[in-house]
């Protein structure tokens, strides 16, 4: 399946019933007077989060929804039915723009959580609410308000409490497979990992946190070099970040220099995700003796002058790696939250390719009959 992350969908409520102009007409009952009932109201749309949902792909097939239109009012007072709400399931931690006015409408970040993105036009008064002293037969009535329609832009981010950050071919997936039941994609070539990808690490019973792996980045991914940093909003909402090192990377670089390097395009990106708490996780020290890994794992600090946690760790043979759960679980109740989103990072033109096939498509265009 294809991971769509951001989205731009057309919702529409629904209009008002109109009231009812009525006169009550009955034998033997003269001057019955009027009896026009009211309109039902407009159903609403809501969006809401649902935890089987990891991707926004669904949208990708329809991007306008519509909530039914309330039922006119009919004589002997009676009320039209209220037309049927829209209800519209999106994965657990979608933000919701307003694509218009760029204004953040709500996050959704619980199972089940709801929110009202347009609300339903209200019913009109039928001619019973327009009758007075002076005016025994109204033949006034009310017209049903019309339902808002908005252009919105849902923005995946994925909810995680540790996210991984390296080079690719650092071991990331390796060390989620590692400590958790997740399964991504592991291979000996560069930007296997294509999409994030969640972990949940259990250190004990009932006790566990989430862990979000997204694909490698490299020096000038801030200019759009590799993946670029499309995927480093995953790691928004995240308390923690690991920085991950490969301790002997195959081009023979320099690993201090690679951290570094990945410093530089954090903080072209994010200054506030740049100063997440960071640990340094040196890997694969598997390759080595332990008392060669454990020389250049300090040699490595040295040249950083790393003053914060890290960790020696081996992703494929499992070494190191119960040791750093474990201080990650210990560290995390002192933690700060992730800061509330208040603004989208980027606001682009439709410009990925997931959404090329939707250039000239107007959200905005009339609706159909048959919807």
């Amino acid at each position: 399946m294809k991971f769509i992350d951001e989205v731009r969908i057309h919702v529409a409520s629904g209009t008002g019933g109109h009231g009812s102009l009525s006169f009550r007409r009955e034998k033997f009952i003269p001057f019955g007077g009027p009896d026009g009932g009211d309109g039902g109201r407009g159903g609403s749309v809501f969006l809401v989060a649902q935890a089987s949902l990891n991707t926004l792909i669904d949208f990708r097939y329809q991007r306008r929804y519509r909530a039914e239109t309330g039922h006119g009012g009919a004589g002997r007072q009676m009320t039209g039915r209220a037309g049927l709400d829209k209800e519209i399931h999106v994965p657990v931690g979608t933000l919701v723009y307003d694509d218009d006015t760029r204004e953040l409408l709500g996050d959704l970040r619980e199972e089940g959580e709801r929110l009202l993105v347009a609300q339903g036009g209200r019913g009109g008064h039928g001619n019973l609410h327009f009758k007075s002293s002076i005016n025994r037969a109204p033949r006034q009535y009310e017209k049903g308000t019309p339902g808002e329609e908005r252009n919105l832009r849902l923005e995946l981010r994925v909810l995680a409490d540790v996210g991984l950050l390296g080079l690719p071919n650092a071991g990331k997936s390796t060390l989620i497979r590692a400590v958790s039941a997740a399964r991504p994609k592991v291979a000996d070539y560069p930007f296997t990992t294509l999409y994030p990808n969640l972990g949940v690490v259990r250190v004990a019973t009932h006790e566990s946190f989430v862990l979000a792996d997204i694909p490698g980045l490299i020096p000038g991914a801030s200019e759009g070099a590799g993946l670029g940093t499309r995927f480093l909003k995953h790691l928004s909402r995240t308390r923690l970040l690991l920085h991950m090192v490969d301790m002997a990377p195959v081009d023979e670089s320099n690993p201090a220099e690679n951290v570094r390097a990945l410093e530089e395009e954090l903080l072209a990106y994010s200054p506030a995700l740049a100063q997440r708490p960071r640990w340094l996780v040196v890997n694969k020290a598997d390759l080595f003796s332990p008392e060669e890994g454990e020389a250049r794992f300090q040699a490595i600090r040295s040249e950083l002058s790393w003053e914060g946690p890290a960790f020696l760790v081996s992703a494929a043979s499992g070494a190191g790696c119960s040791a750093l759960t474990h201080a990650i679980w210990l560290a995390l109740p002192d933690l700060p939250p992730a800061p509330d989103p208040v603004q989208s990072e980027e606001w682009g033109d439709e410009e990925e390719e997931y959404l090329e096939e939707w250039e000239g498509d107007d959200l905005s265009a009339d609706w159909d009959d048959d919807e």
